[in-house]
């Protein structure tokens, strides 16, 4: 398909220029905007040119900016005549090609956070199942993380950022609470089936809903309070009909939404200046690095030593090898950092 542009050329003498002084050879085109378009106002083939008219009402017209292809004098500059010329089509196949690659691209990203979310959840309820230590079993998840950044930013596959005294005060809230949403989690994911675990975690926009309404006083539409009713009944239904239900397990998770929704809440109100705003990728490092931190010392205060080789051995004793136990923490902790990234 071919679209049309409009070109002058001095053919037939539809405007006559109000300067007929043959000392100034292009006069015209310094007076176009005392002209009326009235013939302007007609349609070509189908045509219309009221843009042609409101070109010519400018206060001020310089002959400069006319292009030699667009304006063709004929010596007198008697007149212009209006007519089409074909433009190449393919302008708006190459804006819908580079559309399609967009919402191809953007497809692929949910498939994969979604295939990492699914792997995450398999190995780690293999994990919990025989090492039945979720606090070590998180701060181990926050130590491949923080592995995976280090090598991030030492390889230059993405630039480390600049940390003040102000945005580290921030982090800091946001880190803790992102710390005990990982862990109950991996507490609930312990006591019950996963599947339970993720119907209670469904209860997530419910959460964001009351904490935008308490620390950002954002007040939602009817609908969206229309909307959460079938969740939360879905979730209580759920939870009457569990055949695995754990009130650890189950308070676990609720908590988990709590602290995890808390944090996006405050991520919202606290990131909010230019000159102090991480990007996503960045900020979510810092706060793994920080997370790591605290809760190996909280670990170890929890649950004790647990990552010794007799440990490891008796969990070996339940079903899953020493190799088979590393490999599959390894592989949970990257999911898990590729997924929340």
């Amino acid at each position: 398909m071919q679209s049309t542009a409009l070109t002058l050329s001095p053919l037939t003498p539809l405007l006559r220029p109000l300067n007929k002084n043959p000392n100034h050879r292009y006069g015209s085109l310094w007076n176009l905007s005392s002209l009326k378009p009235l013939g302007l106002l007609r349609s070509i083939n189908g045509l219309s040119f009221q843009k042609a008219s409101h070109l010519f009402s400018c206060s001020r017209f310089n002959a400069r900016r006319i292009n030699e292809s667009f304006l063709i004098s004929d010596g007198r500059c008697d007149g212009f005549k209006v007519r089409a010329t074909p433009v190449p089509g393919n302008i708006g196949d190459t804006n819908d090609s580079s559309g399609l690659a967009t919402s191809m691209q953007l497809g692929a990203m949910f498939a994969i956070w979604y295939i990492l979310n699914i792997y995450f959840n398999i190995f780690n309820k293999q994990v919990l199942k025989v090492y039945t230590f979720p606090a070590t079993v998180t701060a181990f998840h926050f130590g491949c993380g923080t592995l995976i950044i280090l090598i991030m930013w030492a390889s230059n596959l993405y630039h480390r950022p600049k940390l003040t005294r102000s945005q580290l005060a921030v982090i800091i809230p946001l880190a803790i609470v992102h710390t005990l949403g990982n862990l109950l989690t991996n507490v609930s994911i312990g006591r019950v089936n996963v599947s339970f675990t993720h119907t209670i975690k469904a209860m997530e926009p419910f959460f964001t809903v009351v904490f935008s309404v308490l620390f950002l006083g954002e007040w939602p539409t009817f609908w969206i309070v229309f909307s959460l009713i079938p969740v939360v009944g879905g979730v209580a239904l759920a939870s009457f009909t569990e055949a695995s239900f754990n009130w650890i397990g189950f308070c676990s998770a609720m908590a988990s939404n709590v602290t995890n929704q808390s944090r996006n809440v405050l991520s919202k109100k606290f990131m909010v200046k230019n000159e102090e705003t991480l990007d996503n990728i960045n900020l979510f490092s810092i706060i793994t690095i920080i997370s790591f931190m605290l809760l190996v010392p909280a670990a170890i205060l929890l649950e004790g030593v647990k990552f010794s080789p007799s440990y490891l051995q008796s969990a070996a004793n339940q079903g899953l090898n020493i190799r088979e136990l590393c490999i599959r923490s390894l592989l949970a902790g990257f999911c898990l950092h590729s997924y929340q990234q």
